[in-house]
């Protein structure tokens, strides 16, 4: 059976509506799931099997029967532990029906059908009862409802029905207990994520200053988190403010309250500095002695020899409303705030004890700028970044002349204030957008740097664009990043060649495009552990989980195999195992041709290693020799530097891996044919080894 699925093209810029398979929504979830970094996370399979012996052990010394409820049980992996660790029976419960569906194969296949019933349901929709789905309430819960920020997956509220209808009083808890840990720092990479700093310009008639709007510098942001690989962040990059503290612990063998809340803890800052970031991760205790703990610290916190890579759990950076200054010495107070879902936090200096102890109110933070609605973290640091700032001042300098007329077509971009502040004064500047909360944005930008009468903001789609948009003048110079915020692969910002295309009637015929052209790169490499996330795991603490490898392989085949996917690949360590090369070009002078642009060829590998797959990244050529890179920094022994802040690089994971200990051992070449459909805007790749 077909059903018809409604999408906006990322890089065309078109709805369309395709015809896809029923179960497609489940295949890419499946495709793009990280149960295989779980299945490998061998710090976290073999403490919930500690914790889950000591559990069943401490029942039956009762002389109890010993009950689980397995909610959340993907594999089912948790609950055959407990089978095997001696637990009676065990209710796995598993809200997604493909997943269900694998997991009693996988029961099933290790022998453990007659002890664990599989419960394709919400655990909220679960009863209780002799002709419920569980025939009594359960004295051991086991789950594993965890994000990167613990409360992000709906473990608070799960929890908290567990303890009203499903589970006895005073039951076992595996984990037993979770702790949340902060640290309060200064970092400006990190703050650049989040605020805009001034941009400085030299102009010929002196430095101009770009300021962002009162509305982003008080904005308080969005209560989202932004989770990291912490680990790959340098310690040159952030200044340590205030010693580690438990900011708040939750106990899940007893009741738990989902209700928004808050907690407060005070910190005596070790050193002065601008607080900006709190850094949070969390701790779970699988025992109630907390003897048997799994960390997620990050590496000054905790023994690099501890480390576990892990990517289903990664560590917390939650920006403050304002920066605020403390001196060393001077206690403040950091307040923890919550709903079921998220945590958001604020910084106060004390005061008298009567009025910090007043309560605080649980409001989560709006945006009130909409540039945190519109840009996410990534974004945020791209338009700070100054190096690549100034090659777009360099390249309008080339090109910007005193009678041009200028349409920027970019989401939120600075471009239009660069170019009226390069150009003469009687330049018209035309800055096209079509979605209201990028007009609103660019209302507010322009009025700050006292703009609004020099450039206009044309809404509007790029089809749709008409000669009294532009005043009847015909556009000389056309710039734009480009960058949208519809992008997730790095072609999909080709989308301003699509939008140049539409505008082709209203640009002059010796038109100036910047950038001129865009070119595709690539290399091979070995990942340091992001390989994991697509690995099969064959048996995971002596149990077959094969049933599961196939599922995802299955779903890979489907369609996502042949497709790259995006990874911000500073987090995530690599080895270059061939050189960079160039494998496509994008011509923005001309209109996107109707024919597919397609190349095949092959990439030495030069360097011994695991080839897991090719990273991809894309580079604009704005003017004769300015260039912007939005993947490669450099190669020094082997290591491959990403830019730091980047969006739009991506992965093509190679579904076979070729290992090579010595250099006679390698394959000569990976050969590669790539195509570019101009009318789907969607690239191709096959990769042989």
């Amino acid at each position: 059976m077909k059903t018809f699925c409604g999408r906006a093209n990322p890089t065309t810029g078109a709805m369309e509506w395709l015809e896809e398979d029923e179960n497609y929504d489940y295949h890419q979830e499946i495709a793009r799931s990280r149960y295989a970094d779980m299945l490998h996370d061998k710090d976290r399979n073999t403490k919930y099997y500690q914790g889950i012996r000591a559990a069943v052990s401490r029942v039956k010394e009762r002389g109890e029967k010993a009950i689980v409820l397995d909610i959340g049980t993907g594999t089912g992996l948790l609950s055959m532990m407990a089978a095997s660790a001696g637990a009676d029976f065990c209710y796995a419960i598993e809200v997604f029906k493909p997943m269900a569906n694998a997991a009693v194969k996988i029961v099933e296949k290790n022998g453990f059908r007659d002890k664990i019933k599989v419960i394709n349901k919400h655990s909220t929709e679960v009863t209780v009862g002799p002709d419920g789905d569980m025939q009594c309430r359960a004295n051991i819960l086991v789950t594993e409802l965890f994000d990167t920020e613990l409360i992000g997956e709906g473990a608070l509220p799960t929890y908290e029905h567990a303890h009203k209808y499903l589970v006895q009083e005073g039951c076992e808890a595996v984990p037993h207990r979770a702790t949340v840990y902060v640290q309060l720092v200064e970092s400006k990479r990190m703050w650049s994520w989040n605020k805009l700093f001034p941009v400085h310009v030299e102009a010929e008639d002196g430095e101009k200053i770009i300021v962002s709007p009162s509305e982003m510098e008080n904005c308080p942001g969005v209560p989202s988190v932004c989770d990291i690989q912490l680990n790959q962040m340098p310690s040159s990059d952030f200044t340590i403010l205030s010693d580690v503290v438990t900011m708040f612990s939750v106990d899940f063998s007893k009741p738990v309250r989902s209700a928004s809340t808050y907690y407060r803890v005070q910190l005596e800052p070790v050193k002065s500095g601008k607080a900006q970031i709190v850094l949070s991760w969390w701790d779970i205790d699988m025992d109630p002695s907390g003897m048997i703990s799994c960390t997620m610290a990050p590496y000054w916190v905790k023994s690099t020899s501890a480390f576990q890579w892990r990517d289903h759990w990664m560590q917390c950076v939650y920006f403050l409303p304002n920066e605020e200054p403390v001196l060393q010495g001077e206690k403040v107070y950091l307040t923890a705030c919550r709903d079921q879902y998220s945590v958001w936090y604020k910084l106060e200096k004390a005061r008298g004890d009567e009025e910090n102890k007043a309560d605080v109110r649980v409001e989560s933070p709006v945006c009130r700028c909409q540039a945190h609605l519109l840009w996410n973290r990534p974004r945020f640091g791209e338009l700070n970044d100054q190096n690549r700032t100034q090659q777009y001042v360099k390249s309008l300098m080339k090109v910007l002349k005193t009678d041009s007329v200028c349409l920027c077509i970019s989401d939120g971009s600075l471009l239009p204030v660069l170019a009226h502040y390069l150009g003469a004064k009687q330049v018209q500047y035309f800055f096209l957008v079509f979605r209201s909360l990028r007009f609103t944005l660019g209302f507010l930008f322009f009025k700050a740097n006292h703009l609004e009468d020099k450039i206009k903001i044309i809404e509007a789609r790029p089809e749709l664009l008409t000669s009294s948009h532009l005043e009847d003048k015909k556009i000389s110079v056309l710039v734009g990043e480009p960058f949208f915020t519809t992008s997730l692969l790095p072609w999909h910002n080709l989308y301003f060649w699509y939008a140049r295309t539409a505008v082709t009637s209203h640009l002059t015929s010796n038109v100036t495009v910047l950038p001129q052209s865009a070119s595709l790169h690539m290399m091979i490499v070995e990942f340091q552990d992001l390989w994991r996330i697509r690995s099969p795991c064959g048996t995971c603490e002596g149990f077959d989980v094969q049933t599961m490898d196939d599922m995802i392989n299955n779903s890979l085949n489907f369609r996502e195999s042949k497709e790259a996917e995006p990874h911000p690949l500073w987090e995530y360590p690599c080895k270059s195992l061939s050189d960079p090369q160039k494998v496509l070009t994008f011509d923005f002078r001309k209109t996107v041709p109707q024919h597919c642009l397609s190349t095949e060829g092959s990439v030495n590998l030069l360097r011994k290693g695991k080839s897991h797959g090719a990273v991809l990244w894309m580079e604009y050529h704005l003017a004769a020799d300015i260039s912007v890179n939005t993947g490669l920094m450099q190669i020094s022994n082997e290591k491959v530097f990403l830019q730091p802040n980047l969006l739009c690089q991506s992965v093509y994971f190679f579904s076979s891996v070729i290992e090579s200990e010595t250099l006679s051992d390698l394959p000569s070449t990976v050969t590669y044919a790539i195509n570019f459909d101009t009318k789907t805007g969607e690239i191709a790749m096959d990769f042989k080894l």
